[in-house]
């Protein structure tokens, strides 16, 4: 039986994207490029930032620190005590999961300290037994390292957890690690993307997933 969910933070706990488009136009402008369309800049979350600004910019990784760096700046600016709000039905869902006895864990590529602000700004912070942020890792998702490192933190195995997340990075990742998956179409991917890229369950709101995690078993990657 699953034991332990290993949750995506941005568009799966929390909307981020108006924050994160908002971020990433300021900061193209700060460094004074041409900007990208917020398609294009939707295309990358979830990924690392530096990575992010590669992609869209066409630049090298030095620059992409450089930009990541102006990012973060411009982002505690931005992010007031009403900017970032939860998806519908996931606090419930996330106390609920961990009164039933799960193991409940976060592996983003947002940095640790900012994961750890927003967990104790929605009061969650008991429900976590891990949280592996792109500061924690080496390599990001889709790399499974990040999942690695929780499973070998906390003793468990693959077959026995689930990522949960709303793009293919997370989806990838999950799967490389060999864990179960699960995608969430309210977040920055389609159902498409989700699908394709091979998660075992699409869920449309984050309260199904109690239901998903009961059908999963040993032997039978969704």
């Amino acid at each position: 039986m699953i034991k332990t969910v290993i949750l995506d933070f941005d568009g799966t706990i929390a909307d981020t994207k108006s924050i994160i488009l908002k971020t990433l136009h300021q900061t193209i402008d700060e460094y004074g490029m041409a900007q990208p369309s917020d398609d294009d800049c939707a295309a990358t979350i979830g990924l690392p930032l530096d990575e992010a600004f590669v992609r869209l910019l066409g630049i090298d990784r030095s620059e992409g620190l450089r930009c990541a760096a102006i990012y973060r700046r411009l982002f505690e600016v931005n992010n007031t005590a009403d900017a970032v709000r939860m998806f519908p039905n996931v606090a419930d869902t996330i106390r609920r999961m961990h009164a039933e006895g799960l193991t409940l864990t976060i592996a983003s590529s947002r940095g640790h300290h900012s994961l750890a602000d927003f967990v104790s700004r929605f009061r969650l912070e008991e429900c976590f037994s891990a949280i592996i942020g792109a500061d924690d890792v080496k390599k990001a998702k889709p790399d499974p390292e990040p999942v690695n490192i929780i499973l070998q933190r906390l003793g468990s195995d693959a077959a026995s957890a689930i990522v949960v997340g709303d793009t293919a990075f997370d989806i990838t990742m999950g799967r490389r690690a060999g864990t179960h998956t699960c995608g969430v179409t309210y977040g920055n991917g389609t159902r498409d993307e989700l699908e394709q890229s091979g998660a075992g369950s699409v869920i449309d709101d984050f309260a199904q997933l109690p239901d998903v995690i009961a059908r999963t078993t040993d032997g039978n990657i969704l």
